[in-house]
């Protein structure tokens, strides 16, 4: 059984983010009059119709197979290590991973780690290295849609004033804020930390290489950076390159036919939607399961495009609602699901894909 130690830190994360999330909560809706909340509720009731629930199904279709292809990608970099899980399982260990994220943030990366040594026989830090791996291309990739979004949206931006006196643009404190960046030298101070962190371990490097401890960890940070490494022996690169395209346009479709779930978004556009994903993504990675700031979000980049801040807040609302949904359900039926299946005692080398 552990102790309250033990759990202590998930206990202060835990706080950490549904605090901040509560507080996203609180900023939406803090100024918001009778009549604001009138507008929300009544167009989150605009969902409840046939063509409006078609569209919130294909939207959490989307989702499921974004998921999916997520899976499969992880299989890919599994298999370029020597093992072959089963799909369905490596599928069942993804949406474990999403599970656990909405009670823990990054729990479920672990878990989804250990649910694989344990049904598939995989270690621990060779699943590791890959997840760790799959997060890093995620994150390449987000920039990347990130740079797109923004620079689609520079014509909005120029329009918004942050600050009424100064008649200062966000396009133009975006601009400063990266200059004073350097001019005040926090950008060579950083850099400075790093190379005097990078030095002390190269000159403490005996002490660790013959620390019994330090060796364990190093033997376990070698394993996972071999499996990290592994991408470039991997056959079929331009599948993985298509899986992750492919992941990233259902994403997309994801919240695209969730807008048009709701009269007032369907003349907004794909770019709106777009936005909304990337911009979307940050509010997940700041709060619990984007608890609060993804409605903030998605009311922040609707606006731009017109809509009203309730009828946005509403949106953003719907739209958490649905993702955290699909979470929910496709992860306790995985729980119920996963018992069924029988354990590997070893990894075989013929593929088996049930």
């Amino acid at each position: 059984m552990k102790s309250f130690k033990d759990i202590l830190p998930n206990i202060i994360k835990v706080t950490l983010f549904l605090g901040l999330g509560l507080l996203f909560v609180w900023l939406s809706v803090k100024d918001l009059s009778e009549d604001d909340v009138n507008i929300i509720f009544s167009s989150m009731r605009l969902v409840n119709n046939p063509q409006g629930w078609l569209f919130i199904t294909l939207s959490a279709l989307s989702l499921i197979g974004a998921d999916t292809i997520r899976s499969f990608r992880a299989r890919q970099m599994l298999v370029t290590n020597g093992y072959r899980p089963r799909v369905s399982m490596t599928f069942y260990s993804v949406m474990v991973c999403y599970l656990a994220n909405l009670a823990v943030p990054r729990l479920g990366e672990i878990l989804r780690c250990t649910f694989l040594q344990r049904y598939e026989n995989i270690p621990f830090q060779k699943s590791l290295g890959t997840v760790i791996l799959e997060r890093t291309i995620d994150l390449v990739c987000w920039l990347l849609l990130f740079v797109i979004a923004f620079s689609m949206n520079t014509t909005l931006l120029s329009q918004i004033v942050v600050n009424q006196e100064t008649g200062i643009t966000l396009q133009e404190w975006f601009r400063s804020r990266g200059m004073n960046l350097i001019g005040n030298h926090t950008l060579f101070l950083l850099m400075g930390a790093f190379a005097l962190f990078v030095a002390i371990l190269a000159l403490t490097k005996r002490f660790w290489q013959n620390n019994r401890f330090m060796i364990k960890v190093l033997g376990f940070l070698k394993e996972m950076w071999r499996s990290f490494i592994s991408v470039k022996d991997m056959k079929r690169p331009w599948l993985f390159l298509f899986w992750t395209v492919a992941m990233w346009v259902l994403y997309f479709f994801g919240t695209y036919f969730f807008f048009f779930s709701l009269p007032y978004l369907r003349h907004v556009g794909p770019a709106a939607a777009f936005t909304v994903l990337v911009f979307g993504t940050i509010a997940f990675m700041v709060s619990q399961g984007g608890l609060g700031s993804y409605p903030l979000i998605t009311a922040g980049i609707t606006l731009l495009y017109g809509i009203s801040y309730p009828q946005g807040l509403a949106a953003g609302w719907i739209g958490w609602l649905l993702q955290t949904a699909v979470a929910l359900v496709i992860g306790l039926l995985t729980l119920a699901v996963v018992p069924l299946y029988q354990r590997r005692d070893s990894q075989i080398t013929k593929e088996n894909d049930d």
